[in-house]
């Protein structure tokens, strides 16, 4: 009998569900202004937007992490999972929101919408450039971590030709260089109401130059990245750097503190704040990772109700496997008629046995709506609250 094993995925860690859920609250309370619900002078609304810094620091972990652990244990990655994955975690809820949005005028927040193919080819964020005015604007982060998707791998896998600790970090270093020298560049030729002056107030079209385009906006990205290849290629150094992970917490929220002195003069900051103050947020926003990502840190022990392991119903596992399990499938053929039931104990490899196909197929059938609703609901929100 011929027997397939399949490595099992990583542990789920409740912190980072827990900064994940912080990070979405964030975001949609710093939009209540717009429906009145709260004072748009307030701390929290004031700085809303570090949320979405905060996806794009947890984005880059969680994503490099996943390209990067195979390298680590001596594989390749599976890319064809790992687009599949992406893309079904996406696309069809997007897919969705953005049909509302161009058969139902009513539902937009504004009368005009950029083009429909840039949000189809996720570069609403690129020129011509987003305005504050058109509608489903804020679709502007998912479109940075859709195009981080498309190329993290492929520079993962140009750097895996000849893989050595030196070149990955003097990679992140430039990258992370050049980006703050694009935003001190733009701010002063653009943005500076006296062009060169970094003495100047911002003036010209500071969020459709800097604050949205990805090449501008890779710092929160980076980061993740960095501890992620920390992590999977140098344990040690992983173990030492998060042996006190509530010393890491505490490090990383007040570094969050002081970027909102950093960024006193809100989204459309100065010339310094804008050169240097997104590495800063970025770099105090992983060390909470990081604690988040350690089970002993006060954010990591407990787990956020309605984040745990959802139970494999209907169609639910054709988009996001969630088996904690190892796995393992005989080779053994199944008579006409028949269908796998999948059954599991720990510790053991899991094994096919054969149930009629009309009450396995009747059951899916049956559950299948209500899960699959309950996936696009969640999947919805998470959505929207990126933007």
């Amino acid at each position: 009998m011929e027997t397939t094993a399949f490595r099992a995925p990583a542990p789920r860690l409740p912190g980072l569900d827990l900064i994940r859920a912080v990070a979405i609250a964030w975001v949609m309370i710093s939009h209540g202004p717009l429906f009145g619900l709260i004072s748009e002078d307030h701390w929290i609304v004031r700085y809303g937007w570090f949320g979405v810094d905060l996806f794009f620091v947890l984005s880059g972990f969680l994503i490099a992490g996943q390209l990067l652990r195979p390298f680590a244990r001596g594989e390749r990655p599976d890319y064809a999972r790992f687009f599949s994955r992406r893309l079904l975690r996406t696309l069809p809820v997007y897919l969705v929101v953005v049909a509302a949005y161009f058969a139902i005028p009513g539902v937009r927040d504004h009368p005009n919408i950029a083009p429909l193919w840039q949000f189809l080819t996720f570069t609403e964020n690129v020129p011509p450039w987003p305005t504050p005015g058109l509608a489903f604007s804020h679709v502007w982060s998912l479109c940075v971590e859709e195009q981080f998707y498309l190329i993290f791998p492929a520079v993962v896998a140009l750097i895996a030709l000849k893989p050595t600790p030196s070149r990955v970090t003097l990679s992140i270093v430039l990258v992370l260089i050049m980006g703050m020298l694009l935003r001190g560049y733009l701010w002063l030729r653009f943005v500076a109401e006296t062009p060169f002056d970094i003495a100047a107030d911002p003036h010209g079209p500071f969020m459709q130059l800097i604050y949205y385009p990805t090449d501008t906006r890779l710092d929160g990205l980076l980061m993740g990245v960095a501890a992620a290849a920390i992590q999977a290629f140098r344990p040690r150094t992983w173990a030492r750097l998060t042996a006190r992970p509530n010393l890491l917490l505490v490090a990383g929220l007040a570094g969050v503190v002081a970027s909102s002195f950093v960024f006193n003069n809100g989204q459309n900051a100065r010339f310094w704040a804008t050169v240097f103050g997104y590495p800063f947020l970025s770099f105090s926003i992983v060390l909470i990772v990081m604690a988040a990502a350690s089970p002993r840190s006060l954010i990591g022990r407990y787990r956020v109700p309605g984040c745990g392991r959802p139970r494999r119903r209907g169609l639910q596992h054709l988009f996001e496997p969630q088996n904690r399990l190892p796995l393992a499938t005989t080779g053994k053929a199944t008579p006409a008629g028949m269908a796998p039931a999948v059954r599991a104990r720990p510790g053991c490899a899991w094994r096919v046995r054969p149930r009629r196909s009309a009450l396995l197929g009747g059951r899916a059938a049956f559950l299948a709506p209500q899960r699959s609703a309950g996936w696009a609901f969640a999947q919805l929100t998470r959505c929207r609250s990126e933007g």
